[in-house]
């Protein structure tokens, strides 16, 4: 399958909480959280008439790969935090995958955090690699559900300029018309391999 080892890009919403609000996973001055993606179906986007929503099951990260996620902006250049070094917490909850940073190591990182608690920068995006062997993908109607029932691996978090561009929207189009294509074509086939024993069986008779 081609589209196998294609990284995903979804974007999430990132604050700077009022100290009460902390989940206190860092003493930091410069600390944000948020959420990559809870476990609600969303939509991921419309087109031709239908709408096609993603849903990240509880249990998807459980085998994930998040060893070393990094905290970068527009998803290349300067590290502002990282796992290895303790100053980035990436970890599944019973609401989703929730992600904190401690931006206060380095000036570029205290820069990132002053841009992010003047609301200049509000919005973050996260990449991954699905595993597209659970996934599921379910059509009822008008709509189409994918759903991921594990994620390999887990790259970065990254603080975007402009969240909604063209090249994520392809690029989520591509990895959605991909995943369900391959799915359906695998759905036929095992289809196709049922009704031929079944006309096996009733030769047999």
């Amino acid at each position: 399958m081609p589209i196998m080892s294609n990284r995903q890009y979804r974007s999430l919403e990132f604050s700077t909480p009022p100290q009460a609000e902390k989940k206190n996973k860092f003493d930091s001055d410069c600390y944000v959280e948020g959420y990559a993606t809870t476990y609600e179906p969303y939509l991921l986007f419309e087109d031709y008439g239908k709408e096609v929503y993603e849903e990240f099951i509880p249990g998807c990260f459980e085998r994930c790969d998040m060893s070393d996620v990094i905290f970068q902006f527009d998803h290349s250049g300067k590290v502002y935090a990282r796992m290895s070094n303790n100053t980035l917490t990436v970890e599944p909850d019973q609401t989703g995958l929730f992600v904190c940073a401690d931006l206060s190591k380095t000036s570029a990182s205290r820069s990132m955090h002053e841009d992010i608690a003047a609301g200049l920068v509000n919005k973050m995006s996260w990449g991954f690699l699905p595993d597209y062997e659970t996934l599921e993908v379910v059509e009822t109607n008008n709509k189409i559900t994918i759903r991921h029932h594990n994620i390999k691996k887990m790259f970065d978090v990254s603080a975007v300029s402009i969240p909604a561009n063209n090249n994520t929207e392809i690029q989520a189009r591509n990895f959605a018309n991909g995943a369900i294509s391959e799915i359906m074509k695998e759905f036929q086939k095992r289809k196709n391999h049922i009704k031929k024993i079944k006309l096996l069986m009733e030769v047999a008779r």
